[in-house]
């Protein structure tokens, strides 16, 4: 494994954010790469309407952390970060649909910064099928998402009037920050 130690040893901040507890080390080619223990994550940053297919965390939890890292960091540019985001997917045997499913999602996230003419091909290769593939499943999450909210709504107000309940229910959260 390129991820050099034992188990992540991680600190819950809040309902989306976490510390590290223990530096992670990430042994690539010819770098190595450490994330300092107090670094603040989410894992992966997944918009709600998409985790029943890429959950914020599982086997590339470690991955998305020195991405996160990497990109707040000034060791490489924001390409080659997401190029070794990929690569550590793949070393971590993240199936190939959903490996290039999230580079792609970290590449538009990025704009495509540092994209050459090979790369926005790759991108096309891999968006343009995603995109149709979770078209329908994305609506019918984020609709669904949506009227559960109009229902939380409308049991706040019955009880809003039967003054049982001061605030309102939150709105809903389709995607992360």
């Amino acid at each position: 494994m390129p991820f050099v130690g034992g188990a992540l040893v991680v600190e819950e901040l809040d309902g989306k954010f976490w510390k590290l507890a223990e530096s992670v080390v990430y042994q690539g080619e010819t770098q190595e790469f450490t994330v300092p223990a107090g670094f603040r994550t989410d894992f992966a940053s997944v918009p709600r309407a998409l985790v029943w297919l890429i959950p914020r965390y599982g086997a590339y939890t470690r991955a998305a952390i020195l991405h996160d890292y990497l990109l707040h960091s000034d060791e490489v540019s924001t390409a080659d970060a997401d190029g070794i985001f990929r690569r550590a997917l793949r070393e971590f045997g993240v199936t190939k649909p959903r490996r290039w499913m999230m580079w792609a999602a970290v590449r538009v996230a990025n704009r495509l910064a540092g994209a050459t003419l090979g790369d926005i091909g790759r991108f096309l290769l891999v968006a343009v099928p995603s995109v149709v593939f979770l078209a329908v499943p994305v609506v019918v999450v984020t609709v669904a998402l949506c009227i559960f909210w109009l229902v939380e709504l409308l049991f706040w107000a019955v009880a809003r009037v039967s003054r049982r309940t001061a605030a309102p229910p939150p709105k809903p959260q389709l995607k992360t920050a």
